[in-house]
């Protein structure tokens, strides 16, 4: 299998990135004069930054924006600025004319242990095509997005099967170094591959990113919050990470990533006991929504 580099899987990835974004991409700013359902009042310069990746496939949606203004992302600093929700609507913007899809979508901020904080709205959208999410008080324009037909879009998905790889652990690196990247310690994630932990008949939640070198600054917490979820559930779940670079310098990347097709990071990938997908978290994620897909 060929490596891809650093290099391209930053171009295709690093649309988490607000500078230099794309008009499509995860971190793409659209404008947004907004306001909040629970009353209070965002910047007249707010802006929407999307935090997730445009591979969206028909079926359930994950769909988690942050907020920026002045230049900058929003931070988790309790004010008015950062709501306790949001709310929104979905537009089919695709046909002849705009149509309207869902409305009253509510999304609760998210910012355990995060600097920025998240919204992410859910919903179910079974058609493939361009679509629009605006918030509540905002312009017509909102946030555009695509759904696409589950085989256009190579990365598991909910109800696939997760396909076995033989991740590194400690014991066999299988060329990657370093087989784990958090500071001071390497995590406990690493003690058993991915292949093996699927024929043991349990559960299994699979992280594929990297603290030292993470495009989106999310890795690192959500490894945090994988390592507090295992202590907490103990052996119920079978709890797997892997490196997105296959060497120190971030030039490569790893297999890992190219086993489930990403280019953008992090992703966990839930499964149930006979390894079917239950629930994936893309780009940002805390802990109290890894809670949610764990239990």
């Amino acid at each position: 299998m060929a490596r891809t580099t650093r290099r391209i899987f930053i171009q295709a990835g690093g649309r988490f990135v607000v500078a230099g974004a794309t008009s499509l991409g995860v971190g793409s700013l659209l404008s947004a004069c907004a306001g909040t359902d629970d009353g209070g009042a965002l910047p007249d310069d707010v802006q929407i930054v999307q935090r997730f990746p445009q591979n969206l496939v028909v079926g359930q949606q994950r769909i988690p924006i942050s907020l920026a203004s002045g230049g900058g992302l929003l931070t988790s600093d309790g004010s008015a600025m950062t709501p306790a929700q949001l709310s929104a609507r979905i537009m089919r913007i695709d046909g002849e004319r705009d149509e309207l899809v869902m409305e009253d979508l509510i999304a609760p901020r998210h910012d355990a242990d995060l600097a920025a904080p998240y919204w992410p709205f859910r919903t179910t959208i079974n058609e493939p095509g361009f679509y629009r999410l605006i918030l509540a008080g905002g312009p017509s324009d909102g946030a555009a997005f695509q759904v696409f037909v589950r085989g256009d879009i190579a990365v598991p998905n909910i109800g696939d099967v997760l396909p076995p790889f033989d991740t590194p652990t400690i014991d066999d690196a299988r060329g990657i170094n370093p087989v784990c990247t958090r500071q001071p310690a390497p995590c406990p994630l690493h003690d058993i591959s991915l292949r093996d932990a699927l024929t043991l008949g349990r559960p299994i939640a699979y992280l594929v990113g990297t603290p030292a070198h993470c495009s989106t600054g999310t890795c690192a917490p959500a490894l945090a919050a994988l390592v507090a979820a295992r202590e907490r559930v103990g052996d119920s779940f079978t709890f797997i990470h892997a490196e997105v670079y296959a060497d120190v310098n971030a030039t490569q990347v790893a297999p890992a990533v190219e086993a489930v097709s990403m280019n953008y990071e992090p992703a966990l990938f839930v499964a149930d006991a006979r390894g079917t997908i239950t629930a994936r978290l893309d780009a940002v994620f805390d802990a109290v929504e890894l809670q949610s897909v764990i239990g």
